[in-house]
């Protein structure tokens, strides 16, 4: 690289500004991290990413990685929404034991205030059982998930799945079927959010701010 190069390079670089991230309300407007633009415009779209474990401090939930995208700037800080989330692989790794069933499901669900996003959700049995038990419990995670989903806001939502009620609630109800080990919303991904008259259509979530 030429010296003109490496000074423009570095001159690009000290013009930009470093923004304080936010988290949404409904993880307390916590600040999730930094991040650097020359022109606050190019920081909508960008994706950050963090731990359930850095926003509350329990060493038990950082497994739990969550996903923010900024929406707005607003007095130097980025405004973000909640994309979606996952669970470490390492940890669903440690889930997972011999002669047992995992069962996965994935459906997409549209919220009471209209986000449309999709689950995968996850039963471990405590031994390995029959095609026909796996389809009913499939069953009873598609059911309760369909049913229960639409009654909530995107807030409630977030929370009845991070915080682990919504996994109770279907293991409750799957152990009638068979013993059951773990239940997990194992990832969430926004697909649509509601258009801004509040209208029954939504915004589609394009594709390039879809990713990770």
């Amino acid at each position: 690289m030429s010296s003109r190069r490496k000074y423009v390079a570095r001159d690009k670089w000290r013009m930009k500004k470093w923004y304080e991230v936010l988290a949404p309300p409904v993880f307390g407007n916590v600040t999730i991290g930094t991040t650097p633009a020359d022109d606050p415009l190019k920081l909508i779209g960008r994706v950050m990413e963090t731990t359930l474990y850095d926003i509350t401090g329990d060493i038990t939930q950082v497994h739990i990685k969550l996903y923010f995208q900024v929406i707005d700037v607003k007095e130097g800080k980025a405004v973000t929404r909640f994309k979606g989330h996952e669970l470490a692989r390492d940890y669903i790794r440690s889930l997972v034991r011999r002669k047992s069933s995992k069962i996965q499901g994935i459906f997409d669900v549209t919220t009471k205030d209209n986000y449309r996003l999709r689950l995968t959700v996850i039963t471990l049995t405590a031994y390995r059982c029959k095609t026909s038990q796996k389809k009913a419990i499939r069953k009873i995670m598609k059911e309760y998930i369909e049913e229960r989903v639409p009654q909530l806001t995107l807030d409630e939502l977030i929370n009845e799945m991070i915080f682990g009620k919504m996994s109770q609630e279907i293991a409750e109800q799957a152990r009638k079927i068979y013993p059951v080990r773990k239940v997990e919303i194992y990832k969430s991904k926004l697909l649509m959010i509601p258009t801004p008259e509040g209208s029954k259509s939504a915004t589609v979530v394009s594709p390039l701010m879809m990713k990770k």
